[in-house]
């Protein structure tokens, strides 16, 4: 399988970036316009506490630099990200990034002036300019840190690190995605395959467990050698995380990175409780893979492949986009049509190119619209790669459409809901519109790989990166044979006794750039568990339910995230979710189990 050149993908595959800007002429004019707002900023330095008027002046100011920095660095790095060897798209990609690191520079008065607003003469302003109120959450987000908001000058500095701080990031992902090459993969008949970060787990799931064995060896025996380095780039990531923590005043990172969202850390560390006190329900299907599989030994690279007959079948995109639509008619006439727009205006770049970012995303910042980045293979994961995608789509666009600048944006924290609740309705949909005994199955069996893969794995991650905080906390240095050690362990945790755990698995963290994300991956399991409870009730009450989760789908950051949650009717300051999310996994393990 060859991976086409970017100039060789079809245009109708690629994703349409005019509306946000008409071509790279045109950016350059958004950028030159954008750098004119240090300027405008500086006027008002000082200022802020003057009277109601200053202060709406500077946060409807704020707001037009939000809407114009979203499109100037929203193209540029949807430009970047299709080809990371075109050296002009990186180009203007860090023009964008070194300009909002200037803007944010120029503006990091902008806390501490409004901390030191007393909060009578706050009160004051409220009332007497009522336009204030739409900053109101904004204004209480700003206030409520006021243990962690240092001094304009401080600000100021810690603003201009921004840019040296995301250099762990830029490095491991230009390592990852443009500068590490794989020999090919060898089938059992001697025939070669592409092995590619995008390609692995395709290679994974074969039926060849020859060229399974061989892409996996080959794979992490080439992460091997660069193991040291990328080892020094989580050792820069998570230093980097303990001076802003420290410089804030934080206990720790894990507390740092939390508060920005407002959710307490006793949610993560409930999360890797419950997600420990399952642990039983993993063995068994562990257990239930190795049997289907006729394995004698059970390796990490037999994970992947469908344990179901048949479940490997080829689903066209066009296919996966008709099951999609179908699927999300229980959401109404208005989500349909939105997901129609999506597919006929281009917002989605379908399919892998040389030296195309791999996995996939939606670009929420985007403006007019999100947009979506897949590496799509025609088989069933991609298919439910694109419904994912397409509800955090769908999340940005509510949000953005119902809530002002300064609350469009929804919190890292409910990020993941929305995705995975499509991801449960498609599963549903396809459940009911199946008769077939063995087809049943290898739905099911998709979705236990989705609990394993959502829940369980990324648990795991989540547990080896608190891991690493603790480590860069203490002093201790993140070296590569640290760090495979402790994943080692962890891997042999969480797959269990008859998961044969090598030395290769040790390395699984070389490739994972969730770690460069500042506690991300725990989301993945808490909005897979609220996910599944949201979807049950759209199921089983209808039009209600899908009142109330457009309504958290509206909410941006309007809430606090478990608050936004709570509208939809999960509580996720309870472990409950994911404990019936996995309550439910056991279920649908006895169901399988009677199925083959």
């Amino acid at each position: 399988m060859s991976i086409p050149k970017r100039s060789e993908v079809p245009v109708e595959f690629t994703w349409d970036l005019s509306p946000i800007f008409e071509n790279d002429a045109a950016w350059e004019d958004g950028l030159k316009a954008l750098g004119q707002y240090p300027g405008k900023i500086a006027a008002f330095q000082g200022h802020l506490g003057d009277n109601a008027a200053t202060l709406l002046s500077f946060l409807k100011l704020s707001d037009e630099i939000e809407l114009l920095g979203g499109r100037v660095y929203g193209y540029a790095s949807l430009s970047a990200d299709v080809d990371l060897a075109d050296a002009r798209h990186q180009a203007m990609l860090g023009k964008a990034r070194s300009c909002l690191i200037g803007l944010y520079r120029a503006a990091a008065f902008q806390s501490p002036e409004i901390m030191a607003i007393p909060q009578e003469k706050l009160d004051a302003f409220l009332a007497e300019e009522p336009a204030l109120k739409e900053y109101g959450r904004s204004l209480y987000q700003i206030r409520r840190k006021a243990a962690h908001i240092l001094s304009p000058e401080c600000e100021t500095l810690l603003a201009g690190a921004q840019e040296i701080a995301g250099a762990p990031d830029r490095i491991g992902s230009t390592l990852r995605n443009t500068e590490l090459h794989f020999p090919d993969a060898t089938d059992s008949e001697g025939r070669a395959h592409t092995l590619t970060g995008g390609t692995l787990v395709p290679l994974l799931e074969s039926a060849d467990r020859g060229l399974r064995k061989d892409a996996y060896e080959k794979y992490y025996d080439r992460m091997g050698e660069y193991k040291n380095t990328i080892a020094a780039t989580l050792e820069g990531q998570f230093k980097k995380l303990c001076f802003f923590a420290n410089a804030r005043h934080y206990s720790g990172t894990l507390e740092a990175s939390l508060d920005n969202t407002e959710v307490p850390e006793a949610v993560y560390h409930n999360l890797i409780e419950a997600v420990h006190g399952n642990l039983d329900k993993m063995y068994r299907y562990v257990s239930l893979r190795k049997r289907l599989l006729g394995v004698d030994e059970l390796h990490m690279y037999d994970v992947y492949r469908p344990i179901i007959e048949g479940s490997d079948k080829k689903i066209l995109f066009d296919e996966a986009k008709a099951n999609v639509l179908d699927a999300m008619k229980v959401l109404g006439e208005d989500y349909v049509a939105l997901l129609n727009r999506a597919f006929s205006e281009r917002w989605i770049d379908i399919y892998e190119n040389e030296g195309k970012r791999g996995g996939a995303y939606s670009s929420g910042g985007a403006r007019p619209h999100p947009y979506i980045l897949l590496n799509h293979h025609d088989n069933l994961d991609s298919q439910f790669t694109l419904v994912h995608e397409l509800g955090h789509s769908m999340h940005s666009w509510f949000s953005k459409e119902n809530q002002p600048v300064s609350t469009a944006d929804y919190v890292i924290f409910v990020a993941e809901v929305a995705s995975t609740c499509n991801e449960v309705l498609l599963m549903h949909y396809l459940l009911e519109h199946t008769t077939d005994k063995k087809e049943r199955a290898a739905l099911i069996n998709h979705f236990l790989d989705q609990f394993k893969g959502t829940i369980y794995r990324q648990t795991m991650f989540a547990e080896f990166e608190l891991m690493m905080g603790r480590m860069a906390e203490q002093g201790e240095t993140l070296t590569a044979e640290a760090l495979c050690e402790k994943y080692k362990a962890l891997n042999a945790l969480y797959f269990g006794p008859e998961m044969v755990t090598d030395d290769r698995i040790a390395l699984e963290w070389t490739r994972i750039p969730h770690f460069f994300y500042n506690y991300y991956v725990f989301q993945y399991a808490t909005g897979f568990s609220a996910a599944v409870a949201i979807a049950k009730r759209i199921l089983k009450e209808g039009a209600p339910a899908v009142a109330d989760y457009k309504r958290f789908l509206s909410g941006g950051s309007s809430q606090d995230p478990v608050s936004l949650l709570k509208i939809a009717g999960v509580d996720m300051s309870s472990p409950e979710p994911v404990n019936e999310a996995l309550a439910y996994f056991g279920e649908l393990l006895d169901e399988i189990e009677t199925l083959v």
